[in-house]
C-alpha cells in the first residue's frame, strides 16, 4: 500500500516538472509571464537585453559568448552591435524555433576605429567594452573618433580627428560629472534590500538632476548615486522615457557638490 502511494507521489512529480518543462524549459512560453524571469545579477559586462523571447530582461551575451541554441525563457541575445553567428544553420528565435542552431556572438562590423584615447581598436565591439569598463572604474568614457586607425586620418586636415581633436579635452573635463548609480529592490517576502543593477549617468545641472538610461532605473525601489567624489546619496527618479530609454533622476542635498563639476564641463 504505501509501495504503491510512493509511485503515485513520483508520477504526479513527475508529470509537474514535465509540464513545467514542456511550459517554460523548452521554447518560449505563448504569454510572457515575467514572474517566471530569472533575477537580473547585479552586473551585466555586456549590458542588458530582452531575452530570446521577447520577454525577461537578461545580461546581454558578450563578444565570443554562446548564444542561439533551443531557445527558452531567460535566455540571453547578442548584446548591442553584436550577431548570434551561426555555422550552418540559424540561431535561436521566436520565430525560428526548430531545427535552431548555437552559435558564438560577434560583431557586426570588423573595421577598426578609432577611440578618444588615442587607442585602435579592432571594432566598434571592441571600443564599447572598453568604454563600459572604464565607466564601470568612474573613468571617462571611450568615443568613437573615426573608422580606421587613428594614425590614418590625422594627416587629413578635413578627416574628423584633425577637425574635431578638442574630443579628448571635452572627455577630461566631463569625467568628473560622471557617477556610479546603483539600484536596490525589496524582497518580496524579507523586505529586506538588495543591489539587482548597476550603471551609469551623467550630472546635467547644479542642483543635481542626473540623465542616466531607463532601463537601468526601471522597477526599482531605491536608487544610490555615488560621485567620484566617493559621497553617496538617495536619488529620486523625477522622469522615464522607456521609448527613448533616457531617465531624469535626482540627489536632493542642501547644497548640491556638482556646481563646480559642472561648470566643468561647458564649453566655451
Amino acid at each position: 500500500m504505501f509501495r504503491s502511494f510512493l509511485l503515485c507521489v513520483a508520477a504526479a512529480s513527475l508529470q509537474a516538472d514535465a509540464q513545467i518543462t514542456s511550459r517554460y524549459v523548452v521554447g518560449c512560453p505563448s504569454v510572457c509571464d515575467k514572474s517566471m524571469c530569472p533575477r537580473l545579477p547585479a552586473d551585466c559586462p555586456a549590458g542588458q537585453a530582452l531575452d530570446v523571447c521577447q520577454c525577461c530582461t537578461v545580461c546581454a551575451s558578450g563578444e565570443g559568448e554562446a548564444c542561439g541554441g533551443g531557445g527558452k525563457l531567460g535566455d540571453p541575445t547578442c548584446g548591442d552591435g553584436l550577431e548570434c553567428s551561426v555555422s550552418g544553420g540559424v540561431a535561436y528565435s521566436v520565430t525560428v524555433r526548430r531545427r535552431s542552431k548555437s552559435g558564438i556572438c560577434a560583431c557586426k562590423t570588423t573595421e577598426p576605429v578609432c577611440g578618444s584615447d588615442g587607442v585602435s581598436y579592432r571594432s566598434i565591439c571592441e571600443l564599447k567594452r572598453v568604454s563600459r569598463r572604464a565607466q564601470k572604474l568612474q573613468q571617462p568614457p571611450v568615443l568613437f573618433i573615426q573608422r580606421g586607425a587613428c594614425g590614418k586620418a590625422q594627416d587629413n586636415p578635413d578627416s574628423p580627428r584633425h577637425r574635431y581633436n578638442f574630443i579628448a579635452d571635452v572627455v577630461e573635463k566631463i569625467a568628473p560629472s560622471v557617477v556610479h548609480i546603483e539600484l536596490f529592490r525589496k524582497m518580496t517576502y524579507s523586505k529586506r534590500e538588495v543591489a539587482v543593477a548597476s550603471g551609469s549617468g551623467f550630472v546635467v545641472s547644479e542642483d543635481g538632476q542626473i540623465v542616466t538610461n531607463a532601463h537601468v532605473v526601471a522597477n526599482k525601489h531605491r536608487v544610490k548615486v555615488e560621485l567620484k567624489s566617493g559621497a553617496s546619496y538617495d536619488a529620486k527618479i523625477k522622469d522615464v522615457d522607456e521609448k527613448s530609454d533616457i531617465a531624469l533622476i535626482k540627489i536632493d542635498v542642501p547644497e548640491s557638490p556638482q556646481g563646480d563639476l559642472v561648470k566643468n564641463v561647458r564649453l566655451h
